[in-house]
């Protein structure tokens, strides 16, 4: 049988050599590559040959989400399992659309690692049941504001709701202040929130982050 090529992505290396030595116990999975950040990420996996990429969401550079969206469009036959603390209904709904294969929340037991690298090598999606269970929520809130926003919008107004300028989050993510303040304008006019107070307010509300 030809082992299943697993790429990890997180930001913090003990974490990344856990799983490493977990999923190396299974003999139909090999680990080739590790990432600690999302461009080294995207560079590695645009230009080698990976199944299965474990992603986390909170990851230094352009974010996780917008990572999973632009891995998808430029390697579709990659499998993304989205490993996270986050749980959140929105984050979870994000990361489906923007391309997730399977969504793990990092409460999962260390063997659902495995059996979702095994089931994405299968042809299944595997969901854990605190995603399975946010979906549904996230489907009972499908009307609200900020699920018209896309993947990019909504990465920029959970930072603006966490207070971040413009300024740093034009930093962290790697573009222009001007391109970030034009996120902002659109972000404004689709939820109809004003400033960085009422932002906060609605992703308390929503729990649109941890």
């Amino acid at each position: 049988m030809t082992s299943l090529r697993v790429a990890i992505a997180d930001d913090h290396a003990v974490v990344r050599t856990g799983y490493r030595r977990l999923l190396e116990l299974e003999p139909s999975i090999s680990v080739v590559a590790e990432f600690a950040d999302c461009e080294t990420t995207y560079t590695w996996l645009s230009a080698n040959h990976a199944d299965i990429l474990i992603l986390d969401l909170s990851m230094p550079g352009r974010g996780g989400l917008e990572t999973l969206r632009r891995l998808k469009a430029r390697v579709p036959t990659l499998k993304v399992l989205v490993f996270s603390m986050h749980g959140a209904p929105a984050i979870v709904s994000q990361a489906m659309q923007a391309g997730a294969d399977g969504y793990l929340t990092k409460t999962s037991e260390p063997e659902a690692l495995i059996a979702a690298v095994l089931d994405l090598g299968a042809g299944r999606q595997p969901l854990s049941e605190e995603a399975v269970r946010a979906l549904g929520e996230a489907g009972n809130d499908s009307r609200a504001p900020h699920q018209v926003l896309s993947t990019r919008e909504f990465q920029v107004f959970t930072m603006l709701a966490q207070g971040l300028l413009v300024d740093e989050i034009a930093a962290r993510l790697c573009v222009s202040a001007k391109t970030v303040a034009n996120y902002q304008t659109a972000i404004r006019q689709k939820t109809g929130l004003s400033n960085a107070l009422e932002m906060f307010r609605y992703v308390r509300n929503h729990a649109l982050i941890e």
